[in-house]
């Protein structure tokens, strides 16, 4: 197996369904059979507990950034059929140790190189800022993937992280590439969401992915569960949007199991 490629699921915009699209992202790779890890740097979580993890005592990326913990013995497999690398509340504080940091840009990039040539996707879900934990997600990704919500000011802070990724691009990581910009909340009956819609596509031609994800009770249910949509209701709209974008992810960087 090749080095695995890392993607940066981000959007310094809250609510677009970042956390959601990480998630059910590695769902829809592990149901392809791609070996999948997930990175939740979010300091909320969500990816986490929507992953079924439960909390213990084992070790969280707070401890593989700051303590220097071997990586590779922190991985946690999920009901899902990808592994996790788990966050707790205490990820805030890295953020203060980071930035005081030598090498504070490219602190991930150095902890997940053990990674990469036992998964063939390495999938880190951003906090919602573009703070020093998004920069080395960025720093660390070799493509970045933008979930925009189908709803009014939806394109707004896109500029701000496009220049952010231009500008790491052109001084620390210059294979970052744009995966592409994933349609969210998408409701069909909705005039507004129809014209956001084809607004994204006509911004960002040629870096949108065919796939859209619609609003969908079951894809929204599926976190206070602990599941992903693909596990919780593998025959709803939303797991089936992901199956897709999931086959669309893989289409590009490798053969894709038809479904």
């Amino acid at each position: 197996m090749g080095a695995g490629r890392v993607i940066a699921i981000t959007n310094q915009k809250g609510g677009v369904g970042k956390t959601t699209t990480a998630v059910n992202l590695c769902a829809g790779l592990a149901a392809l059979k791609k070996r999948a890890l997930l990175i939740d740097l979010d300091p909320q979580g969500n990816a986490s507990s929507s992953s079924g993890y439960i909390h213990s005592d084992g070790a969280t990326i707070y401890d593989i950034l700051c303590q220097n913990t071997d990586i590779m013995k922190s991985i946690k497999d999920t009901p899902e059929g990808f592994d996790l690398i788990p966050t707790i509340g205490n990820l805030t504080a890295a953020e203060i140790k980071l930035i005081n940091s030598t090498r504070r840009e490219k602190t991930l990039k150095y902890v997940i190189e053990p990674c990469l040539n036992h998964y063939e996707y390495i999938v880190i879900d951003c906090p919602p800022s573009l703070n020093i934990l998004t920069v080395n997600a960025l720093v660390a990704a070799n493509s970045v993937i933008i979930p925009v919500q189908c709803e009014y000011f939806a394109l707004e802070g896109l500029a701000k992280l496009m220049r952010t990724i231009e500008q790491l691009k052109a001084s620390i990581n210059t294979s970052l590439a744009i995966e592409g910009l994933l349609r969210t909340m998408y409701d069909g009956r909705n005039r507004l969401s129809h014209e956001v819609s084809e607004q994204i596509l006509e911004h960002f031609s040629g870096s949108v992915y065919e796939t859209i994800v619609p609003r969908n009770v079951r894809l929204a249910e599926a976190p206070s569960h602990g599941m992903s949509a693909l596990r919780y209701d593998q025959f709803c709209q939303g797991a089936i949007a992901y199956l897709a974008l999931a086959a669309e992810v893989a289409k590009k960087t490798g053969a894709v199991h038809e479904f």
